[in-house]
């Protein structure tokens, strides 16, 4: 097959029909070293492919071939800055002072204009790249894939307790993400990406929380909800946006995490065929529990919520306080009429979804792990779908399985997430 035309060059690896000796997993790695050899992109930056409609297209070794007058568009969406520890030693050490930088900048702005009435136009050139590397740093959106955030001392400086709330990611960067989002809600999802969704090897790192967003849109388009359960999609879009905005900035816990927990959730619904075991009302509150099991998380666990005695503790009496938290946030956002994707449920059908997220959330406490697994064990020999206490412990077990399903993907997936989980503990 023919590879991206880049810098017009045209690159070549093996034709997908061609055999090799290569494994299926060799030839996607070939693939992509050949893509970031092309982009001259280092072994962790992230690489996105877009097509001449400019549609994600998936890089593989299937990629359908070009010509010049349909190019592909390779880009590096995200470059590792950890490479030689440049990122502990800049950030961490030194706090990567671009504030200063550009202090001495206007100085000698104007030192030069004193001296010359003018300046060269390699000095506003300079300090352009300056302002978009501020702008960079402020947006910590291409940053939150290593489980960075903007204040890597948040966590360290003073204990939780005396802290009023989490950090939560600037209102700026938000309205970026809303327009974004807003934008993308007229793009068509292709149908390789629609099929890719819905693996349990999906790659969440080549994807941003805009592109997140209408993936998750896409989950319930995808599995009908929209039409059965007669959602209004510009409701949904606020949600899903009000949804985003509740997830703090910590290492693991964010919203990436959730987005994850709900792809597994959804690729779990295909891989077992669960509309044909579930009702429409419980698909929904599987997949809404999902992307709401760890709202307003604080990056930091039961243990020290009630060894801390902070807020949330003494407020649910030790028990469970962040799952009650999760629960009671995602409902705080239900009650806003513009976010209320529950609007048309009957009265019954709304009791049912409130129960089912409540029982689904609390769940995901690893306090209750064996207890609920010992459960399940239970009733397998004789479960029964017409047992609404059956499907009850099933829905909670396939929750529980899809908020520690890390595990379960690919090395390339899993183990950034691993570091990431490592970081939250660290700062904890």
């Amino acid at each position: 097959m023919i590879l991206p035309i880049i810098k017009g060059k045209i690159y070549k690896v093996f034709p997908a029909n061609q055999p090799t000796n290569l494994s299926t997993n060799n030839c996607f790695l070939l693939c992509l070293e050949t893509f970031r050899a092309a982009a001259e992109a280092g072994s962790s930056d992230i690489l996105k492919l877009y097509n001449t409609r400019k549609n994600l297209v998936n890089i593989s070794p299937r990629l359908p071939q070009n010509t010049p007058s349909t190019r592909y568009r390779l880009e590096v969406v995200a470059a590792d800055y950890n490479k030689n520890g440049l990122l502990s030693s800049n950030i961490v050490g030194h706090q990567l002072d671009v504030n200063a930088i550009d202090q001495r900048l206007s100085a000698l702005e104007k030192k030069v204009h004193i001296d010359n009435g003018e300046m060269p136009e390699s000095f506003h050139e300079l300090k352009s790249k300056v302002d978009n590397f501020k702008e960079k740093l402020e947006n910590v959106a291409h940053l939150s894939w290593l489980g960075l955030s903007k204040d890597l001392s948040i966590g360290m400086s003073q204990p939780f307790w005396h802290k009023k709330s989490s950090p939560r990611k600037m209102e700026s960067h938000h309205k970026r993400v809303y327009e974004r989002f807003m934008k993308f809600t007229k793009v068509h999802v292709s149908e390789e990406v629609r099929l890719e969704l819905r693996k349990q090897t999906f790659d969440n790192w080549q994807w941003d929380d805009p592109e997140m967003l209408i993936l998750l849109r896409q989950m319930y388009i995808d599995l009908g909800l929209i039409a059965k359960l007669n959602i209004d999609m510009n409701v949904l879009h606020e949600w899903l946006y009000e949804v985003y905005r509740n997830y703090n900035i910590v290492p693991f816990h964010n919203f990436k995490h959730c987005f994850m927990v709900a792809q597994m959730m959804y690729g779990l619904t295909w891989l077992i065929d669960l509309p044909s075991k579930l009702d429409t009302l419980e698909i929904f509150t599987l997949l809404t529990s999902a992307i709401c099991h760890d709202l307003d998380h604080p990056g930091y666990n039961n243990a020290y919520q009630i060894n801390a005695k902070t807020e949330l503790a003494l407020r649910y009496n030790d028990i469970s306080p962040l799952e009650n938290h999760h629960c009671a946030v995602a409902f705080d956002i239900l009650k806003k009429d513009k976010c209320n994707i529950t609007r048309d449920f009957s009265r019954d059908e709304f009791k049912r979804f409130r129960d089912g997220m409540i029982r689904c959330i609390l769940a995901t406490d690893m306090a209750k792990h064996n207890e609920i697994l010992n459960t399940f064990k239970s009733v397998i020999p004789h479960f029964d779908f017409a047992d609404k206490e059956h499907k009850s412990v099933l829905m909670m077990v396939l929750i529980k399985v899809a908020d520690i399903s890390n595990e379960a993907r690919p090395m390339a997936v899993a183990e950034p997430w691993l570091d990431c989980l490592l970081q939250e503990f660290f700062n904890q």
